[in-house]
């Protein structure tokens, strides 16, 4: 009985889905045609078809024929395209994801690569690891593939020399090790010849370790990732009948009967009536990540493709920005500016590249920086998208933490989300309060401004700790008062001592700081007084929101000063603990600032004295908020 064949009744057999991987050159296909012939998995014919094929051109047996879907594979002697094959062992069945090792093809591997849950990297024994080793390591690095095998091929054309295997290996090891990658198995292979592949090769009687099928049967199936929180985004809505059909696939998780579910970016909630799949009766109760069904709700929702249901108590993030490590394979090199559009699951979205904060180097892993991000480069960026999305991160849910990137039709990146340094957004879009009304006052903006002799505002003075941002307000504060002016200064000092006492300094609770202070600054503007509120407030989407509710009392001034200055400053000593790790999440050092783009008002403190600095905002204030100047009462 062959390795692929069994005796056992039929059962539902696992299925292991295999990426092969490896520079260009160093066997892949090769090796996969050796596998399908030694498991007895090639179809009826083929072998006969493969000697005559290698006969016709004069060459010896060439196993990499089985996988040439294309003519042109065989003229160009490279493999172009992402290629599914299938064996099996006696343990389970096998898809092969063949993806290309050429550089130009690189995309493909990516897409491959995306869905496999074990990755078999070949390594040619008389070259060793190559530019293509290490992007290919990266890659599944980068996407989260855990088993890997590695596959010295070609040991028959060094001999079968134990030493130079060994060398190989430590390389491969080290390089892996070094991007957190760990090998589960290295074993010495000829492709060609079949040694160590399904059999123990007398040829290596130093080598002691399983063959490659066993290797590849040790590793365990992925298992669905139903222990995580449940994630199904909507992929349509359907009328039918009188029913609303929400279809989808679950992610994650577990979807049942009775649930309530949330569908972000939304925050809409509803319970789930019943849960339709084709052909079954009776109806399921539940559906496990992986499978795709159709829900219906106890009440009527009008939710659109791209929603992400979720259960209440473990939603996903909400965000306008993050951070993403990408593979750019586009024909123009990235910059920053550029728009594209984004799918993540089943949404799709406009996202602009706010910031390349680093290429990173896959031979030698180093972070560089750059303005441009060239084709089949890894690189950190940030994006931003005017709509508010609903995401995970990559390394808490691999499937909802996946992104691709399009300009237009063109597929230009596949990419891993990350949230670091940033809040979750739910919080400050939020609205819990019920059963409010608003009340009219009786007391207008206009006869408060009459009686204070100037108009209501806000003051946000923003930039990076130690620009300079507190030293400013105080003193435009006492300026404003001897004119005349009804002003006070919100900062860190009075608003953390008792209306945010309760928040911390992670960006969750940073946001949640400023969503307050912004609420607060703008009661005070609608009472007619000029409020200078002194934070660094970091991120854009929270000042922008503060800026929505002064409801166009809002300035925003931007007190800017080069980092290094700052740090020269740091009266408290924060830079040094930051640069230490003893502060986490401090903006410039290991959290993002993000500089306005259009602030009513930027002074700069690292070339101007506080005294010109001041004498800009009060110049600005009386352009601005005074009704007349020559009524204002001078008190100074």
């Amino acid at each position: 009985m062959s390795l692929g064949q069994t005796n056992a009744p039929w059962i539902a057999r696992e299925l292991s889905k295999l990426v092969v991987v490896g520079h260009v050159d160093h066997g892949k296909s090769t090796l996969i045609g050796r596998l399908l012939y030694d498991t007895d998995s090639l179809p009826e014919g083929k072998f006969e078809e493969l000697k005559a094929t290698s006969e016709r051109r004069g060459m010896p047996l060439e196993w990499s024929f089985v996988l040439d879907a294309f003519q042109a594979e065989r003229d160009q002697a490279v493999t172009i395209d992402t290629t599914q094959i299938w064996f099996k062992t006696a343990k389970r069945d096998y898809v092969i994801i063949d993806a290309p090792g050429h550089k130009e093809f690189l995309k493909n591997m990516v897409t491959g690569a995306a869905n496999a849950d074990t990755a078999l990297l070949t390594v040619d024994a008389r070259e060793g690891v190559r530019e293509q080793t290490r992007r290919h390591g990266y890659i599944l690095h980068i996407i989260g593939v855990k088993q890997v095998a590695v596959a010295v091929n070609k040991i028959d054309l060094v001999d079968y020399d134990e030493a130079r295997f060994n060398e190989v290996a430590r390389e491969v090891t080290q390089y892996l090790n070094d991007i957190g990658v760990e090998p589960s198995f290295i074993v010495p292979i000829s492709a060609r010849d079949g040694d160590n592949i399904a059999r123990r090769s007398a040829q290596t009687p130093w080598y002691e370790g399983t063959t490659l099928l066993e290797a590849l049967d040790s590793f365990r199936v992925t298992t669905l990732p139903i222990d995580q929180p449940l994630r199904f985004p909507v992929q349509d809505v359907y009328k039918f009948d009188d029913r609303r059909l929400i279809a989808g696939r679950v992610e994650s998780g577990v979807l049942r009967v009775g649930d309530t579910l949330m569908f972000s970016p939304s925050n809409k909630t509803a319970q789930v009536g019943s849960i339709e799949a084709w052909n079954q009766d009776p109806k399921p109760v539940e559906a496990r990540a992986g499978e795709s069904v159709a829900i219906t709700l106890t009440e009527q929702l009008f939710l659109e493709r791209g929603e992400l249901a979720s259960h209440e108590e473990n939603p996903p993030r909400l965000t306008t920005v993050f951070k993403g490590r990408v593979f750019w394979f586009g024909n123009e090199p990235l910059t920053a500016g550029k728009t594209l559009s984004m799918k993540l699951t089943t949404n799709r979205a406009r996202v602009t590249v706010q910031a390349i904060e680093s290429v990173i180097d896959t031979d030698n892993l180093a972070h560089r920086p750059s303005d441009e991000v060239h084709r089949n480069e890894v690189a950190e960026v940030i994006l931003r998208s005017k709509q508010v999305l609903a995401v995970d991160e990559f390394r808490d849910i691999m499937r909802t933490g996946r992104f691709v990137l399009l300009d237009g039709y063109d597929t230009v990146a596949g990419g891993v989300l990350s949230m670091e340094g940033y809040p979750d957004q739910r919080r400050a879009l939020s609205v819990k309060s019920s059963n409010v009304y608003s009340v009219e006052h009786r007391v207008s903006a206009e006869a408060r401004a009459q009686r204070n002799g100037h108009r209501g505002g806000v003051l946000w003075f923003t930039g990076l700790s130690g620009a300079g941002k507190s030293t400013l307000a105080m003193e435009v504060e006492q300026r404003l008062f001897r004119k005349g002016y009804h002003v006070y200064v919100l900062d860190g000092d009075n608003v953390r001592r008792g209306l945010n006492a309760n928040l911390g300094f992670s960006p969750d609770d940073r946001a949640e700081n400023i969503r307050r202070v912004g609420e607060a600054a703008a009661l005070f503007a609608d009472a007619g007084l000029i409020v200078i509120t002194a934070f660094i407030s970091p991120y854009r989407a929270d000042r922008e929101r503060a800026r929505a509710a002064g409801r166009g009392a809002f300035h925003e001034i931007y007190v800017d000063a080069d980092l290094e200055i700052c740090e020269q400053r740091d009266p408290k000593g924060l830079y040094k603990k930051a640069r230490s790790g003893e502060i986490k999440d401090f903006t410039g050092i290991s959290a993002p600032y993000e500089t306005p783009i259009d602030p009513e008002l930027m002074v700069n403190t690292s070339n101007s004295a506080v005294d010109t600095c001041a004498e800009q905002i009060v110049d600005y204030v009386s352009r601005v908020f005074s009704l007349d100047d020559r009524s204002l009462r001078q008190t100074g």
